[in-house]
């Protein structure tokens, strides 16, 4: 594909070979780094994707991502999921499902959350089903950008969705769903702190979870999981 050709010679001319050993050691990847950074890999798949349509951004993000060779090309991948044709688009859950299971890493699972939580807004009903189903699954990741789906939303973040995609989690001795938990607790503190207060009391939780959700509140001591 000519757009994936595109992509994948702007991401070799911006790359700084001597960056790249220490993002690769910095992310524990085995897949080699060109030494781009992350904001730059995203313009430059921006800009080479606009006024694209959706049925060619969505084609190109998965060939990008599954043929790539360098971390930065599957970085440009999810920067096309994040444009315009394709805001909200329920024909992404497939990818993004797709995308985290064959990722398995915290930084390509926590961008694609933001695809997630647009869809919160689009499709309510259709995406709270989704993301209490993805809850449960077997794969921590899948776990993990179900809790995280509700980033950014503010005002708008349900506390029933959250309390119901947290939940199947908190027992979990992995880190990063204990750190996943937290962040989202920590997030929604900011707009209702009482009931993030109330919650972490409600519940047995890591100390590490406790610790992050209420970082930024003024809490009494509350009880942490022996």
């Amino acid at each position: 594909m000519p757009l994936v050709d595109d992509i994948r010679s702007a991401l070799r001319e911006a790359g700084d070979p001597e960056r790249a050993p220490g993002q690769q050691a910095y992310m524990k990847s085995a897949m080699p780094f060109l030494g781009v950074r992350v904001p730059d890999a995203r313009r430059v798949a921006k800009a080479l994707a606009k006024g694209r349509d959706a049925a060619t951004l969505r084609e190109t993000a998965l060939k990008l991502w599954d043929a790539a060779g360098f971390r930065e090309e599957r970085y440009a991948a999810m920067a096309l999921l994040s444009l315009r044709p394709l805001h909200a688009d329920p024909e992404l859950v497939p990818l993004v499902e797709h995308f985290v299971r064959t990722g398995q890493w915290w930084d390509y699972t926590d961008e694609l959350a933001h695809r997630l939580a647009d869809l919160h807004d689009a499709r309510p009903a259709q995406t709270a089903a989704l993301v209490r189903e993805w809850a449960r699954d077997p794969d921590l990741w899948i776990r993990r950008i179900a809790i995280l789906s509700q980033l950014g939303r503010g005002i708008r973040l349900d506390p029933a969705i959250l309390a119901d995609t947290v939940a199947p989690s908190t027992a979990d001795p992995e880190f990063f769903l204990r750190k996943a938990i937290g962040w989202a607790l920590r997030e929604y503190a900011r707009v209702a702190p009482d009931w993030v207060r109330a919650f972490v009391d409600a519940h047995e939780l890591s100390a590490l979870t406790r610790r992050e959700a209420l970082k930024h509140l003024d809490a009494a001591p509350l009880r942490a999981a022996g």
